[in-house]
């Protein structure tokens, strides 16, 4: 099975080594040592409550660190919505102790990220109809990034920078101390730097907290997202006017961030806002219910 685009191996790799040596500790599985196990089992992985699953496409990896002859046929791949308890997602055959050592790791990847798959379902669910995108944020676990931007895609929404290193986005910290009158001035200059890296970062995102900052940022040629940040709703429709007075829709992106849950997404998508940016995707989103019963 293939590695998901954008999830590096050897980081997977690691993580796995981790979360396996942080189980087994330098003496294993003693409870199946004393158990005396022997002989082959198998292993149904099997949906408790409705969720849109993730990490079938790394299950292989992760059973593979405890035992490369565990063997995972899978029923159900990621992305798909499963609504029904007791849905077999896969099979796993193999000896039977090294597969319970290998359940508990392969259940905590399985349930967080369909559990981050799931939640931002519900997100692209709440704004069907609208013209706005769901993104996520780096809002994710230490290591887990990877994993937690596939999971989101999983789940029909889209992936905002991976990180500090492939795309520009000028907080209110980078550009604290400057006076809303030079802001266009600075921001321009900013642009110009960006342009002369190499590579070129993906976009150049900024932040603004007031209408007034929005009005200077929209003077800045090269711009492409503006970050609304704890804008209100009658905030955003009038950032959404006047940038389209200017005509620059299709050009310049205008996203929301801050505080949005399933309750505020629908109306916020109805401001005619792009881009709604939500970090709970990935730093609260409840573990699916997942689990693993074995027969020997």
């Amino acid at each position: 099975m293939r590695l998901p685009g954008d999830v590096d191996a050897a980081r997977l790799r690691g993580l796995i080594g981790l979360a396996r040596e942080e189980d087994m500790g330098s003496l294993g599985d003693v409870t199946s040592q004393i158990a005396g196990l022997k002989g082959e089992a198998t292993g149904r992985i099997v949906v408790r409550r409705a969720c849109v699953v993730a990490g079938m496409a790394i299950a292989p990896q992760v059973l593979s660190a405890f035992d490369p002859s565990l063997v995972l046929t899978a029923g159900i791949t990621d992305g798909q919505r499963v609504e029904r308890p007791g849905t077999e997602l896969g099979r796993i055959r193999g000896p039977a102790a090294t597969m319970l050592s290998a359940e508990r790791t392969l259940l905590n990847f399985l349930q967080r990220m369909s559990g981050v798959a799931t939640l931002t379902w519900q997100f692209v669910d709440a704004v069907v109809g609208t013209d706005a995108r769901i993104y996520d944020t780096r809002k994710t676990a230490p290591a887990w990034r990877d994993l937690d931007k596939y999971a989101v895609r999983c789940g029909g929404g889209h992936n905002h920078r991976h990180g500090l290193h492939d795309a520009v986005l000028l907080k209110d910290n980078h550009l604290a101390g400057v006076p809303v009158e030079r802001l266009a001035e600075v921001i321009t200059e900013m642009r110009k730097r960006a342009a002369a890296l190499s590579p070129a970062p993906g976009f150049f995102e900024v932040e603004v907290d007031t209408l007034e900052q929005l009005e200077q940022v929209l003077r800045v040629e090269g711009v492409d997202v503006i970050l609304l940040d704890n804008f209100t709703q009658e905030q955003m429709e009038r950032a959404v006017r006047r940038r389209d007075a200017l005509e620059l829709r299709g050009r310049v992106e205008l996203e929301a961030s801050g505080g949005i849950d399933l309750a505020t997404v629908r109306s916020v998508a109805e401001t005619g806002i792009d881009r709604i940016a939500v970090g709970a995707l990935t730093h609260s989103a409840p573990a699916a219910d997942i689990g693993l019963d074995i027969a020997m």
